[in-house]
């Protein structure tokens, strides 16, 4: 497929055609993930579970998101490549400018920021300069410490209510990309029909404009063996992980994953 861009990613949402996204940290599985018709690879700092075995995201540094972006980018031929600006990293103006150069040095297309209307200024100074950010909302794992756990965000209508405006202000202040996690079903679509850049999914229902979820966890492996609800075991049925990778990418725009199982009511 010829090489996706932002361009590429506004055309599917205008034409209603749903994105596809995976976690991705090696180019091995950059490579695999171009054959199955990926389109966007989320170099997610998820890797510090994963592959690093933290209990959460949050020991992860910018230089090792650089190392897995490096990576990623050898392997990948045809995807966009998102990378997660990790914990503190945007800590100030002048820190998320220098990491976020970074980043981008190591191959990423966009850079990925955790967070609400606070992220505005930055949002906008990074796009003034080249560096296009996905804005990730809802369930922010950098924050997992204040929300009291993994929990579900926007259930009542005061969080819905700022999460929709958020959604609209970060949009105005220049992101190219939101991510909502973790979101009840009906206000993901609310808010993916509010905005005109895509915005993409993850335990957020099927009216999203995409789909994103971590690799190991849609092949099945797990080293705690807790298995979020809105995951589903692609290789079930599967002979080969490549297959796994191609029955995501045609589920997702067949619409048939998520299902109504896999996402949340307010």
């Amino acid at each position: 497929m010829p090489a996706i861009t932002l361009t590429t990613l506004q055309s599917l949402k205008q034409k209603g055609e749903k994105i596809t996204m995976l976690t991705c940290y090696d180019a091995t599985f950059a490579h695999a993930c171009n054959q199955a018709g990926v389109e966007v690879l989320l170099v997610g700092d998820s890797l510090g579970m994963v592959l690093q075995g933290h209990d959460s995201t949050l020991p992860v540094t910018t230089a090792e998101m650089a190392y897995h972006t490096a990576c990623v980018k050898r392997g990948n031929s045809d995807a966009l490549i998102l990378a997660d600006l990790p914990f503190m990293a945007n800590a100030t103006l002048e820190q998320t400018l220098s990491n976020s150069a970074m980043l981008m040095q190591a191959g990423a297309h966009m850079v990925k920021v955790e967070g609400a209307l606070w992220l505005a200024e930055s949002i906008r100074l990074l796009a003034e300069r080249g560096v296009p950010v996905c804005a990730h909302m809802g369930l922010t794992p950098q924050a997992v410490n204040i929300l009291g756990g993994y929990k579900v965000q926007g259930r009542n209508e005061n969080q819905a209510r700022q999460m929709r405006a958020d959604a609209i202000s970060l949009e105005q202040a220049g992101a190219a990309m939101l991510l909502l996690e973790c979101v009840p079903s009906e206000l993901a679509a609310e808010i993916s029909q509010a905005v005109k850049i895509p915005v993409i999914g993850i335990g957020a229902g099927n009216a999203t404009d995409g789909q994103v979820l971590v690799l190991h966890d849609m092949l099945g492996l797990s080293i705690t063996g807790r298995v979020p609800k809105f995951v589903k075991n692609f290789m079930h049925g599967q002979d080969s992980i490549q297959s796994a990778l191609k029955a995501y990418v045609s589920e997702v725009k067949a619409t048939t994953f998520p299902g109504i199982e896999h996402g949340f009511s307010a």
